[in-house]
C-alpha cells in the first residue's frame, strides 16, 4: 500500500473544469473573441498556476491590463457559479472516506492558491479528509517542476517513491512522475487531438479506479 495519497483538485477532485471554462468564455465574448477560439485557449491553462496563468493570458490578449480585468471578472463568474454548489467528481466522496476510515495519509498539492483551495474544498466538504492543502501560492516552484509533490512528501514525512499522486493534467502528472512519485493521471478536459504523455503514469477512468490501480501495485511502495 501507499505510505501517503497526493491528490490534485480542479479537474480530479473537484468537477470544477467545466465551470471555469464556461466562465472563461462568458468574459472574453464581449470584448470580441469567438467562444470556441476562447476554448481553445482555455484548454492551454488547465494545470497552470494563477501566475503562469496571467502571464499567459497576457499574451494570448496582448494588453497586460485588459488581462488583469478579464482575470478578475473570470474570477467573480466562477466563483458565483461556486456559491450554490462545489461538485465533486464521479466516485470521489465514496473514494475518499474509504481511505480515511483506513487510516490513509492524505494530502491536496493543487496550482490554486491555497486559501481559495481550503475554501472550495470546505464548501465540498471533503477538506476533512486531508492533512493539508498545498496551495499553489504556497511552494517553491510550479507544476510541472516537481517541487509541489516533493514538498508534499516531505510534509508528510514520506520519501516522494513511497508516494501515490492523482492528477488529471499533463503538467501535473508531469510533476508527480518526476517528483518519482507512483502516479496515475485520469484525463479530464483536454483537446481531443492531443495525446497524453508518456510518462510511465498509470491512466484510470476515476478515482476508484487509479486508487485500486496504485494499492495492487509492487511492493516498491508498501508503507
Amino acid at each position: 500500500m501507499p505510505a501517503a495519497y497526493l491528490f490534485d483538485m480542479d479537474g480530479l477532485l473537484l468537477d470544477t473544469e467545466r465551470l471555469a471554462m464556461t466562465s472563461f468564455v462568458d468574459c472574453l465574448t464581449p470584448i470580441g473573441i469567438a467562444a470556441e477560439a476562447a476554448k481553445t485557449f482555455f484548454l492551454t491553462l488547465v494545470g497552470t498556476s494563477v501566475s503562469q496563468t496571467d502571464r499567459m493570458l497576457a499574451a494570448f490578449l496582448g494588453d497586460a491590463g485588459q488581462a488583469e480585468f478579464i482575470a478578475q471578472q473570470w474570477n467573480a463568474h466562477f466563483d458565483q457559479r461556486l456559491q450554490q454548489n462545489v461538485p465533486v467528481k464521479a466516485t470521489v466522496r465514496a473514494t475518499l472516506a474509504e481511505l480515511t476510515a483506513a487510516g490513509a495519509q492524505m494530502a491536496v498539492v493543487t496550482s490554486t492558491k491555497g486559501a481559495r483551495a481550503r475554501h472550495h474544498l470546505h464548501q465540498a466538504g471533503l477538506l476533512g479528509h486531508f492533512k493539508f492543502v498545498l496551495g499553489g501560492d504556497e511552494v517553491s516552484a510550479n507544476k510541472p517542476d516537481p517541487a509541489p509533490y516533493r514538498e508534499a512528501a516531505a510534509r508528510l514525512g514520506f520519501d516522494p517513491k513511497r508516494c501515490a499522486a492523482f492528477e488529471d493534467s499533463d503538467r501535473g502528472i508531469m510533476a508527480a512522475m518526476a517528483a518519482g512519485c507512483h502516479a496515475v493521471q485520469i484525463p479530464d478536459l483536454r483537446p481531443v487531438d492531443q495525446a497524453l504523455p508518456q510518462l510511465g503514469q498509470l491512466l484510470a477512468e476515476d478515482l476508484a479506479r487509479a486508487v485500486a490501480l496504485v494499492q495492487n501495485r509492487s511492493p516498491a511502495i508498501m508503507a
